[in-house]
């Protein structure tokens, strides 16, 4: 996928779901994968030519694991001229170490946000961009249904009261595929989580299951995409 293909698909959300407005200040939540840094690009790119006028920051919040070189990340951002703040924090340590977590994803995902959006605020921020790409929508409704008995999946746009902030997912309408071949073409600095859980979450089950049904049934990733599109989950046109 190219730039502009990725623009385009980004603009798209945005103008859909009014994600941006005039004096925006906006946090992109960089964990170092493909997703969020692809999504550095597109803002950056928007950011240009776009009507209504925002500013962008880029954060990482570091879970305290060694081997997470950040360098590359720090380059690109340089690059784009986008200021980039890395959070040291010790939820590595609390979630392994100290409780000893058997199923520590949901804990450190909320810690992990927390931390983020506390550090958003600070800097003056009142939108948080996340990195979401279609699969992942599809991909958190099936979760739902198979360990929550519900038909969900996170909106478009996400108001955090008790923050005062509004998170946007402008990545919504790109594929996992395309942002593969984004990532190849323009040779993004990707850095491998060195999480000790990564690669054996329910997601990354539900993720393998969702390709293998997906190549048994061409298209069903799409149809269950368009089902979430239709229905009536708060958030979703």
């Amino acid at each position: 996928m190219k730039l502009q293909q990725l623009l385009s698909h980004t603009r798209k959300a945005i103008d859909t779901y009014n994600m941006i407005d005039d004096g925006d200040k906006i946090a992109i939540g960089i964990s170092g994968g493909k997703d969020s840094l692809a999504l550095l690009y597109a803002l950056k790119g928007l950011q240009r030519f776009y009507p209504k006028k925002f500013e962008i920051e880029a954060i990482t919040v570091s879970l305290g694991f060694d081997n997470f070189n950040l360098s590359g990340v720090k380059e690109l951002c340089n690059e784009l001229e986008i200021n980039y703040t890395i959070l040291d924090t010790d939820i590595g340590d609390i979630i392994f170490n100290q409780r000893k977590e058997k199923n520590p994803c949901s804990l450190c995902a909320k810690m992990r946000k927390g931390a983020l959006n506390e550090m958003a605020v600070e800097l003056g921020c009142n939108k948080i961009a996340l990195g979401h790409h279609k699969e992942d929508i599809v991909e958190t409704m099936m979760m739902s249904l198979f360990f929550e008995g519900r038909f969900y999946s996170f909106s478009p746009v996400t108001y955090l009261d008790r923050m005062k902030l509004y998170s946007i997912r402008p990545l919504m309408y790109v594929s996992e595929r395309d942002l593969i071949g984004f990532k190849n073409k323009y040779n993004l600095p990707v850095v491998k989580s060195p999480c000790p859980a990564d690669g054996n979450t329910k997601r990354e089950y539900m993720k393998n299951l969702l390709n293998k049904l997906n190549n048994e049934n061409p298209g069903l990733i799409q149809r269950l995409y368009r089902a979430i599109e239709s229905s009536d989950i708060k958030g979703w046109k």
